[in-house]
């Protein structure tokens, strides 16, 4: 809290002395000093996509189909810069990083409560994940929220339907702390918008909004994958995680699957 008979200043107004005092080494090595930082600023970006992520669910569940375009949009190009940091992290070298990487003891992206809420928001859900957050942490309650509320992509079909399209109950009244299941109902419906999309032209752009948005998660994906395959290549991951294979394995991952299945089928 600044005094406030003091002028603002640009360091009081962003807190920079808290922020730029945020960063612990343990090691005395130099490059301990870049992995710190990027994870940081990730976690910042993170941090403004949840932000953006719960504004465009109320703007859809409001039936406000144009003016989320904004905010999907400003998440999509958070994601490009997200992606673009793994190519400074990739200036580290397997010598480098190993030098300071036992400091990192069982610490984890894996274990990045802000990353595994994104992932809620947008319909990626899976309760396992909130074992790695300590029980009563905010961390925690986030994730906890995130888990039973309906995500963005449950919310983009409650507007499909609101808008006279044909979806079951079960997909409208579901238990949303479930993992989502890829519907033929859905698909269906998502693609008689993209059959007719002068007719249902709003639900078609928030559509190809949705698709950017997932579209920036898979590339975020993969330069993740190739960028630790570069430092550490197939060794196991901190927090005694696979590395190298488990990320492999989350490439597949779609937050709105029946937007991408439909493509076939136009």
């Amino acid at each position: 809290m600044t005094d406030s008979s003091s002028p603002l200043t640009y360091g009081n107004y962003l807190a920079l002395d808290q922020i730029l005092s945020a960063q612990h080494p343990v090691s005395e090595l130099h490059d301990e000093m870049l992995f710190i930082i990027i994870h940081q600023a990730k976690e910042l970006w993170l941090k403004q996509v949840i932000h953006e992520l719960r504004l465009s669910r109320d703007l859809v569940r409001g039936d406000s189909l144009v003016q989320v375009h904004k905010s999907l949009s400003r998440v999509s190009r958070i994601q490009a810069v997200m992606t673009l940091s793994w190519d400074v992290l990739s200036t580290l070298t397997p010598t480098d990083y190993t030098s300071f990487r036992d400091v990192l003891g069982t610490s984890s992206g894996f274990q990045s409560a802000q990353f595994r809420q994104v992932e809620f928001l947008l319909g990626i859900k899976d309760q396992a994940h909130l074992r790695y957050q300590e029980e009563g942490s905010a961390g925690h309650a986030a994730l906890q929220a995130a888990l039973h509320e309906p995500s963005l992509w449950d919310e983009a079909n409650a507007a499909l339907a609101r808008a006279g399209l044909d979806l079951p109950a079960h997909i409208l009244e579901r238990d949303w702390s479930l993992p989502y299941e890829p519907s033929p109902a859905v698909e269906a419906a998502w693609t008689e918008v993209y059959r007719d999309t002068g007719r249902w032209w709003p639900l078609y752009q928030l559509a190809e909004k949705l698709v950017d948005v997932d579209d920036a998660m898979a590339t975020w994906r993969h330069k993740h994958v190739i960028t630790v395959e570069r430092i550490i290549g197939f060794k196991r991951g901190t927090g005694g995680t696979a590395g190298v294979p488990y990320l492999q394995s989350t490439l597949s991952k779609r937050a709105f699957p029946e937007l991408w299945s439909l493509r076939t089928k136009v």
